[in-house]
């Protein structure tokens, strides 16, 4: 099979929740347990750190693989959804999978897969594993896909867990409480594992520390021990003071992430470099150089990411509550004569919830995103003007996002969102 014959399969062969929703959801470890002690359980060949939360473990994962990569660490980092390439799930140092290495695990695996109907997230997690495994990378960071408990990367037994922020996402699988939701991201901590908490949540702390407690696993809240406060940013960078008790850590701390929100990433991941093993030796300088370039040392796609300067054209992935409010305090940041969004969403969300975090006197440019699951811009729009943000429909992503550009002003600013789907069409 050629690369393009290999993905035709994979994502018409196996259910792929991304394209239609719960039904490719699996509700146990089955498959995957399968999966890989066929392929000789590689992920028992693997140190990992494992990350899950619902807003900013992608950011968190992609920050600390910069900078155990700059340490000099060979360092592999499985995310997920992909973009544009299936193969932006699975780096290692950066660099994608190879397209080979994508066509031959599927052509040897071929009976495997037919055998044990795979989930299309469960044989990417396999594959990722046996890549990580066969190329002996010193560390593998696995960010969880959904939820954590019964997630298919939670066949791993990490060596120090992490779990971001807390909000309201996927409530048809992981309940509609903070604490429900909180209960399903700490199933993957591990006996005697340490876990760091991204920030100290009222609703989901004391299920933290009552699930660390039972598995006697070491836990600490990052937002305790360390303080970072934003000084100043601009579109590629934000520079940040950082403080540990009395004790200035950086004066000047510039992460190629951008946005205030990332501060509680920016704690997590440094609070999770000090908990790391001893033998483990991460430098100052690794620190800075890696956080500095992570978009270039990780491919790091989609979060507050610049398209274009004039107009200033900004995409982001944020989809639910917590992200979209984040979102909104960005865009209120930012000087310009006119906003113009481009927005499409999935049918399995809310819109009236998420639209009034958007701003109501901004120009709408609504559309479908490119997936089964893409919500109908018509309905879009409709729950729109109820919440009285007004704008047209259009055929496509592309399209919106063309008649954007061609109303906007030098000084305007187009922002693309509502859905990792639409970004992934205009990145």
């Amino acid at each position: 099979m050629t690369y393009e014959e290999t993905l035709a399969f994979l994502y018409q062969q196996l259910p792929m929740y991304q394209r239609v929703g719960p039904m490719a959801m699996k509700k146990d470890l089955t498959n995957i347990r399968i999966l890989c002690a066929a392929l000789g359980n590689p992920q028992e060949r693997l140190r990992c750190i494992h990350i899950a939360g619902t807003n900013g473990k992608g950011s968190t994962a992609h920050m600390l693989a910069a900078v155990l990569q700059t340490a000099g660490y060979r360092t592999g980092l499985y995310t997920s959804p992909h973009y544009r390439d299936f193969r932006e799930r699975i780096k290692l140092d950066g660099a994608l999978v190879p397209e080979g290495y994508v066509v031959d695990f599927v052509e040897q695996h071929q009976a495997l897969i037919a055998d044990v109907k795979p989930s299309f997230f469960e044989i990417s997690v396999a594959m990722a594993f046996a890549y990580f495994a066969q190329q002996e990378v010193d560390w593998a960071v696995i960010e969880v896909g959904l939820g954590g408990r019964l997630d298919s990367t939670n066949i791993i037994l990490p060596e120090l867990c992490v779990i971001t922020n807390i909000s309201y996402d996927h409530q048809q699988f992981l309940g509609n409480t903070l604490a429900s939701i909180a209960k399903e991201k700490a199933g993957i901590i591990k006996p005697g594992v340490p876990v760091v908490i991204s920030e100290s949540q009222q609703e989901t702390k004391p299920v933290f520390l009552a699930k660390a407690k039972t598995e006697y696993a070491p836990i600490i809240f990052a937002d305790q021990s360390f303080v970072v406060t934003e000084k100043s940013r601009n579109l590629e960078h934000t520079t940040y003071l950082v403080q540990k008790g009395e004790e200035t850590r950086h004066e000047g701390l510039k992460v190629n992430v951008h946005g205030n929100y990332q501060s509680k990433n920016v704690q997590a991941v440094l609070q999770a470099l000090e908990w790391l093993p001893e033998d483990v030796q991460i430098a100052d300088e690794a620190i800075r150089e890696g956080l500095a370039e992570v978009r270039e040392k990780t491919r790091f796609l989609g979060r507050w990411q610049l398209l274009s300067r004039q107009p200033m054209t900004i995409c982001d992935s944020a989809h639910n509550e917590a992200g979209l409010e984040a979102v909104a305090e960005e865009l209120d940041a930012l000087f310009y004569e006119q906003l113009h969004i481009v927005l499409g969403m999935v049918n399995d969300k809310a819109p009236a919830q998420l639209l009034k975090f958007l701003p109501e006197d901004a120009r709408y440019y609504f559309a479908k995103p490119d997936i089964p699951r893409g919500l109908e811009a018509k309905k879009l729009q409709q729950a729109a003007a109820q919440q009285g943000r007004k704008g047209a429909v259009y055929e496509s992503i592309p399209k919106a996002l063309e008649a954007a550009r061609s109303e906007a002003g030098p000084k305007d600013v187009i922002y693309v969102g509502g859905s990792i789907f639409v970004v992934a069409e205009v990145v």
